[in-house]
């Protein structure tokens, strides 16, 4: 069986979400974001330019942006592609050979690829945990909570979060950054998620409280420019002319309009390009000040 192409639906809204029998609330310190499965073989079934990708894509960019600030780690899970049958196992009976032997089909999308600090696991079964170091890899960070966006909702994103459950894992699905093949699936799984396992929450409301509430410190200005100059964190010096770096006006405003909205703050375009140095924004946007 291949997958189904699936036909546009819109995602659920917050006044839509089923009510979750446990109040976990996520903590930064606590948790990683796990992208599941966003590769173009499993994306290209859905209707381009439509709900429910559009919000997927967007939902879950949004959300990397705010770990890397946060701190929070991001892992993705990809399967690979030309899987043997002994490798595949009983997933041939259901869905057929799988992502063909194609570097493109087996790439993460484009708008949500992993950056230089995240980490990429192999995935051979529905949850993630299976036949990964997933599980092992959380433990030794201290980690005891998983963040859960990405396809397919009632497949492996809602397998993942029972599993993270079992291993006593507060697992947190993000209603509009998952997507399914229909409406009905969709939010099937999450209210199954909701009763079993999981706390069901959407991408504004999973960070309340904690983007405005995080000082600007160096290394998270540091992260927010090389995101949106797209160079890695670790190439920018602190004392260096941004400018060198191709950051111009448009983005300068960018970058003012990012910190006003995420962490209230208040600071001039003016103050800014006289001081286009990671140490200068960092004096500058010091809560101290």
């Amino acid at each position: 069986m291949a997958l189904p192409k699936i036909a546009p639906y819109p995602m659920p809204g917050p006044t839509e979400l089923p009510t979750n029998r446990v109040d976990w609330v996520v903590d930064p310190a606590r948790a990683v974001l796990l992208v599941h499965d966003l590769q173009n073989y499993f994306l290209s079934a859905f209707t381009p330019d439509a709900s429910p990708v559009t919000e997927l894509l967007a939902n879950v960019a949004r959300l990397k942006d705010d770990c890397g600030r946060l701190g929070v780690p991001v892992v993705y899970s990809a399967q690979p592609g030309g899987q043997t049958a002994e490798q595949r196992g009983l997933q041939k009976d259901f869905w057929g050979p799988g992502l063909p032997d194609d570097p493109h089909e087996a790439a993460i999308a484009p708008a949500v690829a992993p950056g230089p600090a995240d980490t990429v696991l192999t995935k051979w079964k529905y949850s993630a945990f299976v036949r990964t170091e997933l599980g092992e890899w959380m433990r030794e960070l201290g980690r005891d909570q998983l963040v859960l966006v990405g396809v397919y909702a009632h497949i492996g994103v809602m397998t993942t979060a029972c599993d993270a459950w079992m291993q006593d894992i507060q697992a947190f699905v993000v209603a509009d950054a998952v997507a399914d093949f229909t409406s009905d699936n969709h939010r099937m799984a999450l209210r199954w998620a909701a009763a079993n396992c999981a706390v069901v929450t959407d991408t504004e409301s999973l960070f309340t409280g904690k983007r405005t509430d995080m000082a600007l410190t160096l290394e998270v200005i540091r992260t927010d420019v090389a995101d949106i100059l797209g160079e890695d964190p670790a190439d920018i010096p602190d004392d260096e002319n941004l400018v060198d770096y191709g950051l111009d006006s448009v983005r300068v405003m960018a970058l003012v309009e990012r910190w006003t909205r995420e962490h209230g703050v208040t600071v001039d375009f003016a103050d800014l390009a006289e001081r286009p140095t990671l140490e200068g924004w960092a004096e500058l946007l010091s809560p101290e000040r």
